[in-house]
């Protein structure tokens, strides 16, 4: 088969469509992404529209309902595969075909095992032109939490640290506050904005006392869920964390058998209390995917950042780097863990981006070699 050739126009109305997708980010979790633009049979615009879990519509039936009767024999620009099951909504496909769509174009195939192709056989079927491949890599990006979770059943892992220049998050005195500016702390929750949970180890929480909230003023359909890894279940009763269970969620996990009593308590407090025997990372993820928690924010310390580093699970990696230079022995280091016996098998970063927020530099890219 010949390989498609894209047009200007097609890679205009697609590049709108992922930008309508990414309207919706933390309002669909743990779905998809989704945005749509119908281009009428002469080339204009005749309706647009993005996915809100909420709001039950898909992006496609509000872009035709917007489009009416100039969407026969238009196409539609899909940010992802329309689905043809009955799910909350009827099938997609169906209103694609009423509407009398002569053409689809989507990026990448949904990874839904519900979705997953049928969408594709459906219009064609129906007789509808189908056309895949455009911007593929960007619409897998926008939808990489997404898309992970559907391959994996576990959350989308981003590592995310606050470092000096010479690889420190704290001082020999655990002061951490704070390492990089305003700006750097801005963008952090805006990260937090688009993640299900976030993740930190007991030292950090009792150290920092943080209260791991989303404060970017941007509405979200769920809740941050707040994570614990607290072996012993030590997290003071009178922290942040649990003087705040009740209005925002958190979950601890731990080993009740050391401390059954303690599980209990903070259960008492409106924490929700997950049972571990050891420390099992990939274990814990898959229990989370359980829980509908289709993508995580470890926001650390270093022993939490050295364990998912050291089990290959993160999936996606970002630090914040400050002009400042800590120094000290004692001072924490930001990834501790085992860590690399051999410089070749140093965990290195792909698709690497940087970005200057005020007076730090924010790094982020992709490891090259994270377990599916």
């Amino acid at each position: 088969m010949e390989p498609t050739v894209w047009t200007d126009t097609d890679l205009e109305f697609m590049s709108r469509a992922l930008e309508l997708a990414c309207k919706a980010r933390g309002l669909v979790s743990p779905g998809p992404m989704v945005g749509c633009v119908i281009v009428d049979r002469f080339g204009e615009v005749a309706g647009e529209g993005f996915y809100v879990f909420e709001d039950v519509k898909h992006a496609e039936t509000i872009a035709l309902a917007q489009a009416g009767e100039r969407a026969m024999g238009g196409t539609a620009y899909d940010s992802l595969e329309p689905h043809a099951h009955q799910g909350k909504t009827p099938p997609c496909t169906n209103a694609l075909i009423a509407a009398g769509i002569r053409r689809v174009v989507a990026p990448i195939q949904d990874l839904n095992p519900r979705v997953s192709g049928q969408g594709f056989e459906h219009l064609r079927t129906a007789g509808i032109e189908v056309q895949t491949g455009l911007l593929e890599k960007r619409a897998a990006l926008v939808n990489e939490t997404y898309l992970h979770y559907m391959r994996t059943g576990r959350p989308f892992v981003h590592l995310k640290l606050a470092v000096s220049l010479d690889g420190k998050i704290a001082t020999r005195t655990k002061d951490s506050r704070w390492i990089t500016g305003p700006e750097s702390l801005k963008r952090v929750h805006e990260l937090r904005h688009e993640y299900d949970a976030i993740l930190i180890g007991i030292g950090t929480a009792r150290v920092d006392d943080p209260l791991l909230t989303d404060r970017s003023a941007l509405h979200r359909r769920r809740s941050l869920i707040r994570i614990v890894l607290d072996d012993r279940f030590e997290l003071p009763s009178d922290s942040n964390l649990v003087s705040t269970a009740q209005q925002f969620p958190l979950l601890v996990l731990g080993n009740k058998a050391v401390n059954a009593a303690r599980a209990q308590e903070l259960e008492q407090k409106g924490v929700e209390v997950i049972s571990s025997e050891n420390r099992d990372i990939a274990g814990l993820l898959k229990s989370l995917g359980q829980l509908s928690i289709s993508s995580v924010l470890v926001e650390g310390g270093s022993n939490i950042a050295g364990a998912f580093v050291d089990a290959g699970l993160v999936n996606k990696a970002t630090f914040f780097v400050a002009p400042k230079i800590i120094g000290g022995s004692a001072a924490t280091t930001a990834v501790g863990g085992l860590g690399a016996e051999r410089m070749k098998d140093a965990l290195k970063l792909e698709a690497v981006e940087f970005s200057q927020l005020g007076e730090d530099i924010e790094v982020t890219g992709y490891p090259t070699n994270f377990k599916e």
